[in-house]
């Protein structure tokens, strides 16, 4: 009986997951067809990922606000071990952003198309040359005054530690030269169990936003310094936000209690 309620309440989940992703993805889509500034993009965004984040009852706790208030152009350096690592930024910070995404999404049909109408910003990770230009590019983007997110590893971590930072983050937050702000989530990974589709209800993630890092201490050349300084600050407040897991604490949910009710 246990695993019948788990199963439907995953179900429940996708299927609602599927339901407001078709409704926000048209609306967004068809906005795009107007304007590129990507406002309106950005508040369907915003909306599908509340949608998301209740229907698999993750609950969001988010502390550091303050470092990221509307007003100062600067790039958000953040871990990622899930999906719901996106669902809980676009949702709870309270700034109009854009992601930063590896070139070559942008060459998918129509995906990449809406990327570039949602104002996401593009790095070249193949050729170095193409990589550089594409850098000078994105810093003028930022400069101007559009703050941007970054997920450094690149890819999810399956295990939830840091994985291998890539460096075109660093370099565009040096050419930009604006306060880049490292952001270190928990608990994401756990919402969806590793290699299922099985939504675990009553998850809680964690999200702290450090302290803005001033740029104006490092040069052009000091990419490595600055990864391992921010990889330093993010494995330090990781391994803090880790220490406030509590014993079972998903089991407060109360569609978790109904599931797993003997």
């Amino acid at each position: 009986m246990e695993g019948l309620k788990a199963r439907l309440f995953t179900i429940w989940c996708w299927t609602g997951c599927a339901l407001s992703t078709a409704f926000w993805a048209t609306v967004s889509i068809f906005g795009s067809l107007f304007s590129s500034s990507g406002r309106l993009q950005h508040y369907c965004m915003r909306r599908w990922s509340k949608d998301n984040l209740w229907l698999s009852r993750a609950r969001v706790e988010i502390e550091g606000l303050e470092h990221a208030g509307p007003g100062t152009p600067r790039i958000f350096i953040s871990n990622h071990s899930g999906l719901h690592d996106i669902l809980a930024l676009a949702a709870h910070l309270p700034i109009q952003f854009r992601w930063v995404a590896k070139k070559s999404l942008f060459n998918v049909p129509f995906m990449g198309w809406h990327m570039r109408r949602s104002g996401y910003i593009p790095i070249d990770r193949e050729n170095p040359r193409a990589a550089a230009r594409s850098i000078v590019e994105a810093a003028g983007i930022v400069r101007a005054g559009v703050p941007a997110i970054a997920f450094p590893e690149g890819t999810r971590s399956r295990t939830g530690t840091l994985g291998i930072f890539h460096s075109g983050a660093f370099a565009l937050a040096l050419r930009a030269g604006v306060p880049l702000v490292p952001i270190t989530i928990d608990g994401s990974a756990r919402v969806i169990f590793p290699g299922t589709l099985q939504v675990n209800p009553g998850t809680i993630i964690r999200v702290k936003i450090g302290e803005p890092i001033d740029l104006a201490a490092y040069q052009r050349g000091d990419k490595q310094r600055l990864m391992e300084d921010v990889r330093r600050i993010m494995s330090r407040d990781l391994e803090e936000l880790r220490s406030r897991r509590r014993p079972g604490e998903e089991r407060a949910d109360p569609v978790y209690r109904w599931i797993h009710k003997g």
